[in-house]
């Protein structure tokens, strides 16, 4: 009967996870999970989603993780030794690490897979800028030699969202960063079971009975990974109320994103518990493509400047004013880079000043194709209200709906916007990836290696690499709040409010770790 009840939720999950196999599955622990989205790309190099990194996690390992003060300790690596030059460092691995298919992990898989990450992640780029060689120096050993010294490398190897420098397989990492992989052999805590995944309904994640945790008390995504459940299902629920009322009937155990308007009822509940997991939460994004006309013109882009405010875009998706912030600080309001220099007078909708910004610039009607999430609740009410502030700032708009691995895939091209390419859309990245110059991926302006939309600013490039270069915290600030200035003249995105999200599970699924992505090592249920 139960099978029958889920179908109403969930039909394919439901009838996989009942009718196939069930007897034996009944005797194993299983934890039914509804993610942020609908899993259909699984190269966590190639995108950045986060549901594709939060996928990665359960699967591949990493180097280094950062611990609950942002300090990198080790993970796959046992011990490392930096020479006294500060040029040379060398990382042994932990004994008898092995991937899924039973193959030692070994130093040259590391390093093809380092060249792959940096290839496409945005502090990857500006760590290879200091690199002279990173090789194998035997099974266990890899030694990275630096052109000059750089505080850079244990934080990179250890940078906890997208792009992560996830460890794979040599005969993977060697795949074209520019195209996806197909095979998700990896070393981590959980086993993905590719012959049971259907993109769109079903993942699934089995424990990995080879996998060697850290002895380490777990702090954040550092320590160790310990799978206390047998099987993970990821099943897609695009019906919000469907999915509360399957977690209060007890045939889901976990929601990662309930929408704001349903937790009332989840509170209500004395059997499902509210979890906030990431320690920092995020910030809305305007992300805008340079390569098009009128935004190719940087004086069409300041108007947005003018044409936005927060205040409206947190209001559509939060509501309650307790659960946002407005902050105008790019890299994130209570970190050690906030500042609101250059910030005055913006972000406070002065259609005036926009409409005479457009009309200087010479801006001619281009109607701005403005992609909108569908199936993300806490990015589809942001693209009507940018369509709004923009048509009252004189733009015109072309707003198109459709889901989120679908714009992922759309903004990853450099297509003209009539033929099938785009203008701007907003994402919700984790504030984790926005906190400095370096890390913000969206700052990065290195022409055709940036981030999707691809600004070319040799001006931002200089800060950046300042930014790498230098080790006084004064000294940083003040590049910081330079890179800030910069941001807002050459406007590479617009920061629209910061929030956070907030998780719900049932009671006796507990050891959720706060760690920013959702990861399911140290879960267990009862």
């Amino acid at each position: 009967m139960k099978c029958i009840r889920l179908l109403g939720v969930a039909a394919f999950a439901a009838l996989f996870a009942c009718g196939l196999g069930s007897a034996s599955a009944q005797k194993k622990t299983v934890i039914r999970s509804v993610p942020i989205g609908n899993l259909k790309i699984v190269d966590p190099i190639w995108t950045t989603a986060y549901i594709t990194r939060n996928h990665a996690y359960m699967v591949w390992d990493t180097l280094f993780s950062l611990d609950a003060d942002n300090k990198p300790q080790p993970q796959m690596v046992d011990t490392w030794t930096v020479s006294d030059d500060k040029l040379t460092y060398t990382f042994t691995l932990r004994d008898g690490l092995k991937w899924h298919d039973g193959q030692p992990v070994t130093a040259e898989d590391c390093v093809a897979s380092i060249r792959r990450w940096a290839a496409r992640d945005a502090v990857g780029q500006k760590l290879m800028t200091f690199i002279q060689t990173v090789a194998a120096r035997d099974a266990r050993t890899i030694e990275l030699r630096l052109k000059e010294p750089t505080g850079l490398v244990l934080p990179t190897l250890g940078k906890p969202s997208s792009n992560v420098p996830f460890m794979m397989p040599k005969r993977i990492a060697e795949t074209d960063p520019f195209t996806q992989i197909t095979d998700t052999t990896g070393s981590g805590p959980f086993i993905f079971k590719r012959d049971e995944w259907r993109p769109g309904h079903l993942a699934v994640y089995v424990r990995n009975p080879n996998y060697k945790p850290r002895a380490d008390p777990v702090s954040r995504l550092a320590g160790g990974k310990l799978a206390k459940v047998d099987r993970i299902e990821w099943l897609a629920m695009p019906d919000h109320q469907q999915a509360i009322n399957a977690l209060q009937s007890g045939e889901i155990d976990f929601i990662e994103a309930p929408p704001f308007d349903l937790h009332p009822l989840l509170k209500a509940d004395r059997n499902i518990q509210l979890l906030t997991l990431s320690p920092v939460g995020s910030q809305n994004v305007f992300r805008l493509n340079h390569l098009h006309k009128p935004f190719d013109n940087p004086a069409v882009r300041r108007a947005l400047w003018y044409a936005f405010n927060q205040e409206d875009f947190l209001k559509a998706v939060i509501g309650d004013p307790a659960k946002y912030k407005v902050c105008k600080a790019l890299f994130i309001c209570g970190t050690p880079y906030a500042s609101d220099k250059g910030m005055a007078g913006l972000l406070e909708s002065n259609f005036d000043k926009a409409q005479a910004l457009l009309k200087q610039a010479g801006y001619d009607g281009t109607p701005i194709v403005l992609l909108q999430s569908s199936d993300l609740f806490w990015q589809t009410n942001l693209a009507p209200v940018a369509k709004r502030l923009l048509e009252k700032s004189g733009f015109k708009v072309d707003m198109q709906p459709m889901d989120w691995q679908s714009i992922i895939i759309r903004t990853s091209k450099k297509n003209p916007p009539e033929q099938g390419g785009w203008h701007a859309y907003l994402i919700s990245p984790s504030a984790m990836d926005l906190m400095d110059p370096l890390s913000n991926r969206y700052l990065n302006s290195s022409c055709d290696k940036a981030f999707n939309g691809w600004p070319c600013d040799p001006e931002m490039e200089k800060l950046r690499d300042r930014f790498a270069r230098e080790t006084d915290l004064a000294k940083l600030k003040e590049i910081a709040e330079a890179a800030q200035v910069r941001a807002v003249d050459w406007t590479t995105y617009v920061p629209l409010g910061e929030w956070r999200l907030v998780s719900a599970a049932r009671k006796n699924v507990t050891g959720f770790i706060s760690a920013g992505p959702t990861v399911f090592w140290n879960v267990e249920k009862k």
